[in-house]
């Protein structure tokens, strides 16, 4: 939504104040010169990037216009299912979650919470690690070392997409003067054919450099920093499930560990004491 709320409030004001200073909107379409500059942008982008990253993009692109699921709502979902899982191991035994935590898909537990079901890459880390303390006795630096490990390279995952894009951005006011050059070029083929057609053809051109700058800053580099953002989102979710872990491990009660995790998030999508208590009490 921010997305469209932005991308609105910078047509608007580029195209709303051209327009009251007495420019004519017709002669900013220029079909030609925006295939030069996307085509040559789009193909840039795939001569530099893997399919892998070239699919994370895409799918980064749609999370910012269907919203990011790493909200308030999720990390209380996430907190209360760490906190069913310490529980049921602190009453029943650390052998008693095996099972849950080897089919996450058929537990009474994890099927309660959809949301982090969806969410692949942090069901495999929680679970991977829940497994790690049932299956043996590492030392709690230790598997808090290997944790920080893993998020240092999914850090590195999440992030590449923005990266990719904002070198798109850096790149299309190159472009457009790419273009410009080109449209002078055409432009010296008009020089025996008055002034008028020769100051169309330089407007042409000039749209070219203004595409490729309003293109870059108004919407492809922007959409980078959100898409940034959106990863740090995510990868708060994972240093919460490494501290609640990291606190269970260490010996903290249920209520306490999921507590550590709380204080690991973000301050403006953090759950309060109270609230948090509430939802798992609902669970």
């Amino acid at each position: 939504m921010l997305l469209i709320i932005g991308a609105v409030i910078v047509i608007a004001s580029v195209l709303g104040g051209y327009v009251l200073h007495g420019g004519n909107l017709m002669v900013l379409w220029q079909p030609t010169e925006i295939l030069i500059i996307g085509g040559a942008a789009v193909g840039s982008f795939i001569i530099a990037n893997p399919m892998h990253t070239i699919k994370e993009v895409g799918k980064g692109v749609l999370s910012q216009l269907t919203g990011s699921p790493y909200n308030k709502s999720f990390y209380m979902d996430l907190l209360s299912l760490m906190y069913e899982i310490f529980d049921k191991s602190r009453k029943q035994g650390v052998m008693a979650i095996e099972e849950d935590i080897d089919n996450p898909q058929e537990s009474q537990i994890f099927t309660r919470y959809p949301a982090i079901m969806k969410s692949k890459y942090l069901l495999a880390f929680m679970t991977d690690y829940l497994r790690i303390i049932s299956s043996g006795n590492m030392a709690t630096h230790e598997l808090e070392g290997m944790m920080e490990n893993e998020i240092d390279s999914r850090q590195h995952e999440l992030e590449e997409p923005s990266h990719a894009v904002n070198k798109i951005a850096d790149a299309l006011p190159g472009l457009g003067i790419v273009a410009a050059v080109l449209g002078i070029v055409i432009t010296m083929n008009f020089l025996s054919e008055g002034p008028e057609k020769i100051g169309l053809s330089v407007a042409a051109a000039l749209v070219g450099t203004f595409l490729g700058i309003w293109m870059g800053y108004g919407f492809v580099g922007p959409t980078s920093i959100a898409m940034e953002h959106s990863a740090r989102y995510e990868l708060k979710a994972y240093e919460c499930v490494k501290s609640a872990i990291v606190a269970t491990v260490s010996g903290q009660a249920p209520q306490m560990a999921i507590e550590f995790g709380r204080k690991a998030l973000p301050s403006d999508k953090r759950p309060g004491f109270q609230e948090l208590n509430d939802h798992v009490r609902s669970k």
